[in-house]
């Protein structure tokens, strides 16, 4: 019964589709609906089949585009096929050759085709297993490092009107992390579910999905707490949402705590204190200040007045200011967002994003209190997390818990904003409290390979491998160029860049030459969609690849094979097992997602050259602005050997914990600082060959 149904199903597509053509239609009375059949005139197409010689092919398939009826061609290439005028593509199979294709036009009632050899490289996906080298093996992936931005299985964005402008695009942001019987849980917006790891580098998706509507977000700056044994689990909203609740997340089952939260709870955060007491904070907005209230722990509803908290100050702190580079004061007021409490050691460390996610200045801010209601003081040391330059930039509306091993971290939004102003990726960073219970977040090196959650160190300050950038402005040479899309994307240190190929097929390559022999220690692939058809998330999202070293350009070693891999990679990570002495790193594509081109944003190769490390940085110079002191231009003179600066400054000599990576330049136009504060200021060169000495304190 189910297949004569799906038959009739199929006519009646069909017939409907027709219809739409045709002068003539004749309506069949069924027993459930009318049934509209076209009227047409039908007539034989004709033709033969021929090799590029001219020889006829027998046995070749001959056949209407996508449909159901076929020709096989007889000893003298001849074919026949009933046709309509709508019959217009022809569509030809005989092994070892290339499809073909046909378009006739309607008075076309003979079509002679030719086939040609294949060359193209088969569509078919490797089915052996990846092969195991001295400094990869595809049966042990795991890491001991990760290096931003973080490479987790990047939701796509659903369709709607933010995609058709640009296309298919991959976002999350507004992270938050909590553990959870030993293991870290990571959400974020517009993810269908959350990602886990025990170690901080290697993660895996779990789905959790509450969507009610194709084009929704499916939980926007999710909140989530731990209560005894139970994870709780809810999102942003104005109109009432649900609170669900699970004792096992990774099995998919969740119950509703409550059917509709009452208050209008925006980019939540609920924090349990030590005593027992619960509190929501929320807010998004560039007009109110973010809220804070008690509640019940039976159904969260106030049991406190409702506090306004804090305010942004932008006339005082420069960091708070909207624009690229804190630089627009007209356009709009900036928005304070992204709550989030920490307590340390009695302490109430009140967390806020500013100015706005399409900013690469975007940042967490830190009040302190007493009490987990304040009042709050503004920390001097402001913002607590912030990383303007280099390939991740921002680090905004984020949340700070600690791991299993009681270390503390930051997860924050990292801005892409290409396709879209809220395309962004997800950035991880180490946490500390100083000895004066200043809280920091060390995001030197936050975009260069460190130490994961595993690493036994005595401060996050030697998280930092000491692994270089070897690739940046370094000649890259490709398979093919898609356009205006060109090679020197790969190694420019800019996300905001990409180049493709002009298709996803296997066997397109890139290489990129490091003009010496350097000692590689891993490898980052950035891709990003070009070409993609992909909205929301499906299982079948993957990339496969090789990557080949040579010392000459001529003979090539395998040095990791990933034609096995089932995971979406979207900003993968390679950490070597040794170290790979080479001058020539190539990348052989196998396998695009969801139809895309082979397309990458950056390359980005790490390890060391041989040689000493560039000299200390001369001629530093901070010149604060009189008129308007949360301003100063910094600049430097250039050093030989360095392709890059850190730029470090704090509220005290030795609390130096901002860092502004600046690539290929020697100034910077700093405007994030606050009024009134006195600042020191300090800079490295950063070489291939590693890490100047630090430069002497400047104070401003």
């Amino acid at each position: 019964m189910a297949t004569k149904q799906l038959v009739t199903a199929i006519v009646a597509v069909i017939a409907l589709s027709a219809a739409a053509s045709s002068d003539s239609v004749k309506v069949v009375k069924g027993q459930v609906s009318d049934y509209y059949i076209p009227v047409v005139q039908q007539y034989t197409v004709t033709g033969v089949v021929t090799d590029q010689e001219g020889h006829p092919l027998e046995g070749a398939t001959v056949m209407w585009l996508y449909s159901p009826a076929h020709s096989n061609t007889d000893s003298q290439g001849r074919y026949s096929l009933i046709a309509t005028d709508t019959d217009r593509d022809l569509c030809v199979h005989y092994p070892g050759m290339e499809q073909a294709i046909v378009r006739r036009e309607a008075a076309d009632h003979q079509v002679d085709i030719t086939m040609c050899i294949k060359t193209r490289a088969s569509v078919a996906l490797p089915r052996q297993a990846a092969v195991a080298t001295p400094w990869y093996d595809p049966s042990q992936p795991g890491t001991s490092t990760y290096c931003n931005p973080m490479n987790i299985s990047y939701n796509y964005e659903p369709f709607n009107p933010n995609t058709k402008r640009g296309g298919s695009f991959r976002s999350s942001a507004d992270p938050m992390a909590l553990t959870y019987k030993g293991e870290c849980f990571l959400f974020s917006t517009n993810q269908g579910g959350f990602h886990t790891s025990r170690n901080l580098s290697d993660w895996d998706f779990v789905t959790a999905t509450f969507q009610r509507h194709p084009t929704d977000d499916d939980e926007c700056a999710p909140a989530a707490w731990v209560v005894g044994d139970t994870l709780f689990y809810t999102g942003s909203t104005y109109e009432g949402m649900p609170i669900w609740y699970t004792t096992q997340p990774k099995q998919g089952r969740w119950r509703r705590a409550i059917e509709r939260n009452t208050l209008p709870t925006w980019d939540p955060y609920v924090f349990l204190d030590d005593d027992g007491n619960l509190y929501e904070y929320y807010g998004s907005s560039n007009e109110y200040p973010v809220k804070g209230v008690q509640v019940s722990r039976y159904d969260f509803t106030p049991i406190s007045k409702i506090h306004d908290l804090v305010l942004l100050h932008p006339e005082v702190h420069g960091w708070e200011r909207f624009g690229m580079n804190n630089d627009d004061e007209v356009t709009l007021k900036p928005f304070m967002e992204g709550s989030y409490m920490t307590k340390h050691e009695g302490k109430y460390y009140f967390q806020y994003g500013a100015p706005g996610t399409e900013f690469k200045v975007y940042a967490d801010g830190v009040y302190v209190g007493d009490s987990p209601l304040g009042p709050f003081t503004y920390q001097r040391h402001n913002p607590m997390s912030y990383k303007p330059g280099g390939f991740v930039q921002g680090v905004g509306h984020g949340g700070t818990w600690a791991d299993a091993n009681g270390r503390y971290w930051h997860v924050g939004t990292c801005m892409l904003s290409l396709k879209y102003k809220f395309e962004r990726r997800i950035g991880l960073y180490p946490v500390d409290f100083d000895k004066d219970g200043v809280m920091w977040c060390n995001t030197a090196f936050g975009d260069y390979p460190c130490w994961n959650a595993d690493a036994s160190v005595d401060s996050h300050t030697q998280r930092f491998t000491g692994w270089m950038l070897l690739s940046y402005g370094k000649p890259a040479t490709t398979s093919s160029t898609d356009s205006t899309l060109l090679a020197s994307s790969l190694t420019d240190e800019d996300m905001r860049t990409y180049w493709s190929a002009a298709s996803g097929d296997p066997g397109e390559w890139i290489t990129i030459d490091l003009q010496g022999i350097k000692t590689v220690h891993a490898i980052q692939l950035n891709y990003y969609d070009h070409h993609v058809v992909q909205h929301n998330r499906a299982s079948d999202i993957y990339h496969q690849y090789r990557i080949y070293a040579s010392a000459d350009g001529q003979q090539w070693t395998l040095v990791v094979d990933k034609s096995g891999n089932d995971r979406d990679v979207p900003h993968d990570y390679v950490e070597l097992r040794q170290g790979l002495d080479t001058r020539f790193i190539k990348v052989e594509n196998l396998h695009m997602p969801s139809g895309g081109y082979f397309c990458l944003s950056d390359v980005r190769i790490f390890g060391n050259a041989p040689g000493k490390a560039p000299a200390a940085v001369k001629g530093f110079k901070v010149n604060r602005d009189r008129n308007d002191d949360r301003n100063a231009m910094i600049s430097w003179q250039a050093v030989p050997g360095a392709y890059g600066y850190n730029v470090y400054y704090g509220i005290a000599p030795d609390k130096l914990y901002h860092c502004i990576t600046v690539n290929g330049e020697c100034s910077y136009d700093m405007r994030g600082l606050d009024r009134g504060t006195t600042y020191y200021f300090a800079i490295e060169a950063l070489g291939e060959t590693g890490r100047s000495a630090m430069s002497g304190i400047i104070t401003q």
